[in-house]
């Protein structure tokens, strides 16, 4: 229910407000809250609470997003009796930063926000016009739908079920949603189920008991059906729905994977605005990822981090992915610092790094994207305070300075060799090096150099 509207309505046919010291009119108790006849709310039954000595009470109340619609006001001064929230409060925060919302509500709730607002504003409640700087509409969580094709009418009062690739066109057939968990191979080409699968839905779904199957080797009926036939159906993208018997239970997810990996893998999926659809198969990439960076700190159950000085290689990984998750987490753009995460392991673990500077600050970088595992690992590490707790790690411009450039030296425009130098050398002596390479000397057959072209960090080419 939404909030009573306080009004009365005398016998004279006369509309009065409730006392400004009586409000807010609150929900009475009921225990019947079934709706009343003629579309009434379940209010206009309790006949004690709408006959007062002032009038009858209004019975309709306002929409559940009118309270919504100014929730995040009320944050500013949650605990004043007397008013919405103090000026002071108002002026002091004003507007919301950033709003995160899903598309489906932007209607019911968002626009109708902005218009309360307006109204706020209007009346010299609110200090601005518009109720938030910034506002990010998340795409939903979409899912593999699978259908299967009923024939329109029955023969010998039987239905019938037709294998998706024998359907020419869908004229003469209606699509069945199936629950996702009969059907093996679902969300592929093959998709298909199977004579388990068939049972399963049958039992199911009662209604269709005694039906036929129809596929390229013939129609069956369940018991005949053959055990290495399958029975194809039709895979679709569309919104996870209870009616299209597809949705993910996070808490399976959960169990089998982690909350973290669970957590991590929905940032992966895409572009926050995007609507991306689940598929458990790409979660285990995450998965592994989690267990590659446990093995930078464990062995067979023993801690082997290192102390002492970090190797300037490991430096650069971590400020590398400080820099890029630090920007990324400003743009909202989480799936691309996942990445940059899986980017930073894989190289420390290649560097064999088990350092104990790199993977503390490794830890609080990735503390809001894995918030239990890094909880733990930052234990390990032999710390008492909470990660979360922590400041996050600021980026260092210096570690990723490199100590030398391999140049790709070229001869008229063709590569022809690679160098390595220091990164500090001057151009001067980089030509002078470059034209004593055996191999620059080999290729230029005798011929003088009319040019060296230096592209400091770049290429060299050699012009003969």
């Amino acid at each position: 229910w939404g909030e009573p509207f306080p009004i009365y309505y005398t016998e004279e046919g006369e509309t009065i407000t409730e006392d400004l010291d009586k409000l807010p009119v609150l929900l009475p108790y009921a225990e019947d809250f079934k709706p009343s006849d003629g579309g009434k709310s379940p209010l206009a039954k309790l006949e004690d609470w709408i006959h007062t000595d002032k009038g009858r009470r209004e019975t309709d109340t306002m929409p559940g997003f009118a309270g919504s619609s100014w929730y995040f006001l009320r944050y500013m001064d949650a605990d004043n009796p007397d008013e919405l929230a103090s000026s002071d409060s108002i002026n002091y925060w004003q507007d919301v930063d950033l709003y995160v919302g899903g598309t489906e509500h932007a209607v019911g709730h968002l626009m109708y926000s902005r218009f309360w607002h307006k109204f706020l504003y209007d009346k010299g409640i609110v200090p601005t016009t518009e109720p938030f700087k910034k506002l990010v509409n998340q795409g939903m969580i979409q899912g593999v739908i699978e259908y299967i094709y009923l024939k329109k009418g029955k023969e010998d009062g039987k239905s019938v079920f037709v294998s998706a690739d024998q359907i020419d066109e869908e004229k003469g057939h209606a699509r069945i949603p199936v629950y996702v968990g009969y059907v093996s191979d679902y969300g592929t080409p093959g998709s298909h189920l199977d004579k388990k699968g068939l049972s399963d839905f049958l039992d199911w779904r009662p209604d269709y008991k005694g039906c036929l199957f129809t596929t390229a080797s013939g129609t069956y009926d369940l018991e005949s059906y053959p055990e290495s036939d399958k029975f194809e159906t039709q895979s679709e993208v569309g919104k996870m729905s209870k009616r299209y018997f597809n949705v993910i239970n996070p808490d399976d997810v959960v169990e089998r994977y982690g909350a973290d990996c669970f957590r991590m893998y929905e940032m992966f999926l895409g572009p926050i605005e995007q609507s991306k659809p689940w598929d458990i198969n790409g979660i285990d990439g995450v998965s592994k990822f989690i267990r590659k960076l446990w093995s930078l700190f464990f062995s067979e159950g023993k801690l082997i981090t290192e102390t002492g000085d970090p190797s300037a290689e490991a430096l650069k990984s971590l400020h590398t992915a400080i820099k890029k998750v630090s920007i990324d987490i400003e743009r909202l753009s989480l799936n691309t610092a996942v990445s940059s995460f899986m980017v930073c392991v894989n190289e420390l673990k290649k560097q064999n790094c088990h350092n104990t500077s790199i993977l503390t600050d490794l830890v609080k970088l990735l503390a809001p994207f894995a918030p239990f595992i890094t909880e733990e690992l930052y234990e390990a590490l032999g710390y008492k305070e909470s990660v979360h707790h922590t400041s996050f790690p600021v980026f260092n411009e210096a570690f990723l300075k490199e100590d030398s450039i391999e140049y790709p030296v070229c001869i008229n425009g063709k590569k022809r060799d690679t160098y390595k130098v220091a990164a500090d050398v001057s151009k001067e002596e980089l030509e002078k090096e470059v034209l004593a390479l055996p191999s620059v000397i080999k290729w230029m057959e005798g011929k003088p150099a009319r040019k060296v072209i230096v592209v400091p960090n770049r290429m060299i080419n050699v012009v003969v």
